[in-house]
């Protein structure tokens, strides 16, 4: 559905992404996991055409997106839910939901997404009338997710999504997010340093260092690599 061949970047002609491939599947649940600086933001900027590759290409359900407006490649399928929430604090929870759905004219539609995200956080129809910005910071990741499936995306590309939340918040998070994989049938793609989390979760996964692919497999694979276990398992249970 989603694929990257031998894709390579540059910020001011430092290199930041070095031949990397990877594909997502329809439906899959993907991991990209790596330390910070490891270049899994580069990625996900590439992927939406904020970051033009030098090398390589992307396509995205067989067509190739690589050289298209970030506008054109949202409005083919792909959301995004960034680092650090980027919520509007100014307004409510449902203004911010809404902003979501702005590649939807349907006004039935757009009710119908309200409704499937709010049943996914039900903790967001308490708050909808809140105002964004004194939400916790849990509440607000709910908002940027739901804002995130508003689209009702092909492809929903995580973020470092459990960045600064609570060790039970963060339970509750990737149960949502195997929720929107598995009910909604979302194909995703998470950007993560809680390699335990992701891993518990996902199908499939890539680790990504300095620019590169390290390793690639099946989640249960990969937790009991050496690579895994030496820079992300020491230590855990």
């Amino acid at each position: 559905m989603l694929k990257l061949t031998g894709v390579s970047t540059e910020y001011d002609r430092v290199p930041m992404l070095r031949d990397i491939s990877l594909q997502i599947g329809e439906g899959q649940f993907v991991c990209l996991l790596g330390s910070n600086g490891a270049g899994k933001t580069t990625t996900v900027k590439t992927i939406l055409g904020l970051v033009r590759p030098t090398e390589g290409d992307i396509t995205f359900e067989g067509k190739r997106i690589d050289r298209l407006r970030t506008n054109r490649i949202v409005k083919m399928g792909i959301s995004v839910v960034p680092e650090g929430r980027r919520l509007f604090p100014k307004m409510s929870v449902l203004e911010n939901l809404k902003l979501g759905a702005y590649v939807i004219r349907n006004q039935r539609k757009i009710r119908e997404r309200l409704e499937r995200v709010l049943r996914l956080f039900p903790r967001l129809q308490e708050r909808i009338d809140q105002i964004a910005g004194t939400l916790s910071g849990g509440e607000q990741t709910m908002v940027t997710v739901g804002r995130g499936i508003m689209a009702n995306p092909k492809v929903l590309l995580l973020d470092e999504p459990s960045l600064g939340l609570s060790p039970k918040l963060v339970i509750e998070f990737f149960q949502a997010i195997d929720r929107i994989n598995r009910q909604e049938k979302i194909t995703v793609l998470l950007i993560e340093q809680n390699a335990v989390k992701a891993l518990s979760v996902a199908d499939y996964g890539y680790i990504l260092q300095k620019g590169r692919i390290l390793a690639e497999g099946k989640t249960r694979e990969l937790m009991a690599t050496d690579v895994v276990k030496r820079a992300y398992l020491t230590g855990t249970e």
